[in-house]
């Protein structure tokens, strides 16, 4: 059995483009009985750019409440807050002191984030942002993971948690820390936003597919779309209504519409009022558990608090491997 391990970021409500390119992807991989699933809210992670703590709660609820909304099962996998597992920090204190520094300025990570932000020089860019990847590798390093799905872009952070484990397996003469594989998914569905552009908070141009329905209708009917008039033929292929239904909708829904747009006397609005109540319907039973969870936040932080003990009864053991080794009993 393979062991998976996956970071949640908690940056804020998960749109429509998270959920169809990476929530129900991630259950999907959870569901196989072959692996076993160990998927964390990164809390600690989000301290780099967030500071308000009740921004950064609220965030952790709305990523907390989708993924369990959608059906992640936590009887069978592990689902927790990083910042729960204390154990995680001490760690990520060990793989530092073994990571030398100028490998770490090889990150291109760091490099994209600081220059966003204004360049290293901007007091804005703080050494969380550089020590980044070895949290992360305590996070992967400390529950024994054998796989790590990852994008492109932290690539290079797996290849530096490998690297660390080698460095430190290799010093100690033993296998205190489990090599991880990674697992880049290169066919990842890019999920197009309102505009036509990737669905993205920062664009925003994103579907949150959870508010009230007079919200999200409101985010729907903004759907850019070309002048055509009613009454003559649209290309589907070129219309970004039709391809965020396609993405939702069963190949009958999908044909119908599509024959609506070559037929005439079709227009984009109904399109989006198409759009509008598959999402309703299609997501009728997630909406309401993910409104069930917000509201009702001791049942929310229960189902967390299980997957921290989990999490904590796998964790301590590898950590006392790594103290051990290093001489501190």
């Amino acid at each position: 059995m393979a062991r998976i391990l996956t970071g949640i970021q908690s940056s804020g409500r998960p749109h429509l483009g998270n959920i169809l390119g990476a929530i129900q992807p991630g259950i999907e991989l959870s569901e196989d009985p072959k692996n076993e699933s160990f998927f964390f809210i990164a809390d600690l992670h989000s301290l780099t750019t967030i500071r308000d703590p009740k921004v950064r709660e609220g965030n952790v609820n709305a990523v907390a409440a989708a993924w369990l909304a959608l059906g992640f099962d936590t009887d069978k996998n592990t689902f927790y807050r990083q910042s729960r597992v204390p154990e995680v920090t001490e760690l990520a204190w060990y793989l530092s002191c073994f990571m030398p520094f100028s490998r770490m300025e090889l990150a291109h990570s760091f490099k994209d984030k600081s220059e966003a932000l204004g360049g290293e020089g901007d007091e804005n860019v703080n050494s969380g942002l550089f020590t980044y990847p070895m949290l992360m590798a305590a996070d992967i390093l400390l529950y024994d993971a054998d796989v790590v799905p990852v994008g492109k872009d932290q690539k290079q952070h797996l290849e530096f948690t490998r690297f660390v484990a080698k460095r430190i397996n290799n010093h100690y003469g033993e296998e205190i820390f489990v090599l991880p594989e990674a697992r880049i998914d290169a066919d990842l569905m890019t999920i197009p936003g309102t505009d036509g552009r990737k669905m993205s908070k920062s664009y925003n141009n994103y579907i949150d597919m959870f508010l009230p329905k007079g919200k999200l209708k409101k985010q729907v009917m903004g759907i850019e779309t070309d002048s055509t008039p009613l009454e003559d033929p649209k290309d589907p292929d070129k219309c970004n209504v039709f391809a965020l239904y396609g993405l939702l909708a069963n190949d009958t829904q999908a044909t119908k519409m599509r024959e609506n747009y070559t037929g005439g006397n079709y227009g984009y609005g109904h399109a989006k009022k198409e759009l509008l109540e598959l999402i309703m319907t299609k997501y009728e039973k997630q909406r309401e558990l993910f409104d069930h969870y917000m509201n009702n936040l001791t049942d929310l932080h229960s189902k967390l608090a299980e997957g921290e003990t989990k999490a904590r009864d796998i964790a301590t053991p590898v950590l006392n491997r790594a103290r051990k080794a290093m001489g501190f009993r």
